[in-house]
């Protein structure tokens, strides 16, 4: 019998109290700061203390007499887990019969009820599809109240830590640079002001970084561009000398995080405005619209000019980032060699495995900080595609079946993400043969050669075909953007199958960095994921365009323990060979230790 969770239902019995007082009949809650920001701080982890899930993607939903959790696939294992006793409902997002929030609310909000939330969490797209859509019942929003401020007493404070300057030679262009391309892209939409709401766009706009997302380099504040100011909105304590005398000297005000609203009210706009309503806030994309219609001027929701000219990377960002990928490789091949050395001979789990990988990036060079929790799962857990196993409550790795380990740092120079799965011990044909497709397919997508103009769209099919071949698929995209000493996650670039109306989708630049990391995952039995992060980069130009290809940044050796070549064609061998005589020529000058060396040629030998 299910075990009651008497906690979670103390949480949301008050949160109703505080909803009936509030006037509110449907509260909801997604996983979100201010900023739209993928990672959340503590303070903002309300929909976690409501009902426990405390996955990095989830939305909850609570009503006088239902609670609805909407997730999707990589947490549905996790998400029923932590749900269970709550009386919390799961809802498996895209699955068949299962309804979308938006579908939720209108078919359970009656006439003229009112939806509440914190203005601040939703992005002004959510915000406005919700005003929209269930405004012909009658449905009213208050999104001026974060009611867990009357039910969380023991919040954690709003993070506040000291922002920092990154040289222009570090970031290959200065900010004044960068403020003339982005002056630019305002006047090519007609505007003369720009908010700007994306925490690591600011940060690579101005080539500042800060420490108040849990690894993620940057620091809470908002930006308003003119075409003579620039004023940046950051806590004033996290405003140190030489960030202030930066900004002095780069002409950036400086105001403190809080004011943007009455900033803003006070605004006398000489032209049109600028913002992105995937990042501003609903509360703040009103105001916006307010000052907008109060002075005759248009509001005109573009995509961030910043998002694209961050994406692609320049030459001194490209050539840092493949020296750090090396070092990076260099390491996590020796944490391969030590898992497989120790397993069955020293006490290992899976929270000690990742300890001991995290111990060693923090020695490289320009370490700052891990660039997302270390995911290390043993066998069945890794079926739980974003596992993460703590010193409490963690499974013992022992020499059988396979060990699967996502990790990346961030470091002085870019930031990195790789996932490997290691055989610890014997496996089955059914894993190898898993284990095989997924090989192929990742190394399939990195000999792409493709037109400029695709999309990872176009070429998502090369990750998956080996496991569609099989009737396989995985719940997550095949690839993301990564950061420059930034986000591990960034846009707007992506490799994904699935057509989805007003889904953002880029074309693949030359410059780009993207993952290419299909997978297996087997509830209760194993999961496999393989990762490599690679580099757009210019092929030839002919009467039919310019050619685009892919660069390995990734140089770390695949497990020849779960291969099978019976799985696979000879091309396929070919590419596989390929990969290892390029891991060892690249990787072996950055080992010093023989017997690491002497692995690692017999692990990266030709099949």
């Amino acid at each position: 019998m299910e075990q009651e969770n008497t906690v979670i239902k103390k949480r949301l019995s008050r949160l109703r109290e505080a909803m009936k007082e509030n006037g509110i009949d449907y509260y909801l809650m997604p996983t979100s700061d201010f900023h739209n920001s993928e990672y959340s701080a503590d303070f903002f982890k309300v929909r976690e203390y409501f009902c426990g899930f405390d996955g990095s993607n989830g939305t909850l939903v609570v009503s006088a007499d239902e609670a609805g959790l909407w997730t999707d696939g990589r947490y549905f294992i996790q998400a029923e887990n932590q749900l269970a006793g709550t009386g919390v409902t799961l809802f498996r997002m895209m699955e068949a019969g299962v309804p979308t929030i938006d579908e939720y609310l209108l078919a359970n909000m009656k006439e003229g009820q009112v939806l509440g939330f914190d203005g601040r969490v939703l992005s002004a797209g959510i915000g406005q599809r919700y005003e929209n859509e269930l405004a012909p019942k009658g449905v009213s929003l208050k999104i001026d109240k974060d009611l867990a401020e009357e039910v969380w007493t023991e919040r954690p404070a709003l993070p506040c830590h000291d922002m920092y300057v990154l040289s222009d030679e570090l970031c290959g262009q200065s900010f004044k640079q960068k403020l003339e391309l982005v002056r630019g892209r305002m006047k090519e939409y007609g505007t003369q002001h720009y908010l700007l709401s994306k925490l690591d766009d600011i940060m690579w706009l101005t080539n500042l970084r800060g420490n108040d997302v849990e690894c993620n380099p940057v620091a809470l504040c908002y930006a308003y561009i003119t075409m003579s100011d620039f004023v940046l909105f950051a806590q004033s304590k996290e405003i140190t000398a030489e960030v202030k005398s930066y900004c002095e000297s780069k002409g950036i005000k400086l105001c403190d995080y809080h004011e943007l609203v009455s900033f803003i009210k006070d605004i006398r706009p000489e032209g049109d405005i600028l913002f992105d309503k995937r990042n501003t806030n609903f509360l703040t994309y009103r105001v916006l619209k307010q000052l907008a219609a109060g002075s005759g001027r248009d509001l005109k929701n573009e995509k961030d000019p910043t998002e694209i000219l961050k994406a692609c990377k320049n030459e001194t960002e490209l050539k840092n980032i493949r020296e750090v990928y090396l070092r990076d490789s260099a390491k996590l091949t020796e944490f391969i060699y030590w898992v497989k050395t120790n397993v069955g001979k020293i006490p290992m789990t899976e929270y000690s495995a990742a300890m001991k990988l995290d111990s060693m990036r923090a020695k490289l060079p320009g370490f700052i900080e891990l660039s997302f929790p270390t995911i290390s799962a043993y066998n069945a857990n890794a079926a739980m595609a974003h596992y993460e196993a703590t010193e409490d409550n963690c499974a013992e790795v022992k020499p059988q079946g396979l060990l699967l380990v996502d990790s990346g740092g961030t470091y002085m120079g870019g930031t990195t993400d790789v996932t490997r799965t290691m055989v610890v011990g014997p496996v089955s044909d059914e894993i190898k043969r898993h284990y095989t497709a997924t090989v192929a397919g990742m190394l399939r997508l990195s000999k792409a050669n493709f037109l400029e103009g695709c999309s990872g769209k176009n070429v998502d099919i090369l990750a998956r075909g080996p496991l569609w071949n099989m009737g396989i698929d995985y719940k997550h995209g095949t690839g993301h953007g990564i950061g420059y000493i930034l986000n591990v996650h960034e846009g707007p670039q992506n490799i994904r199958w699935r057509f989805a109306a007003g889904a953002d989708e880029a074309a693949l630049l030359p410059g780009m960095i993207v993952s290419d990391e299909p997978g297996v995952y087997i509830e209760g039995s194993h999961g496999i994921r393989i990762e490599n992060i690679l580099e757009v980069v210019a092929g030839q130009e002919n009467e039919y365009g310019r050619f685009l290809h892919f660069a390995h940044l990734t140089y770390a050796p695949i497990d020849l323990e779960a291969i099978d070549t019976a799985y696979m064609t000879s091309e396929d061998i070919e590419n596989l060979n390929e990969y290892h005589a390029l891991v060892y020529e690249k990787v072996s000058p950055y080992i010093s230790d023989e017997k690491v060396l002497e692995w690692l040629k017999e692990a990266t030998r030709a099949l």
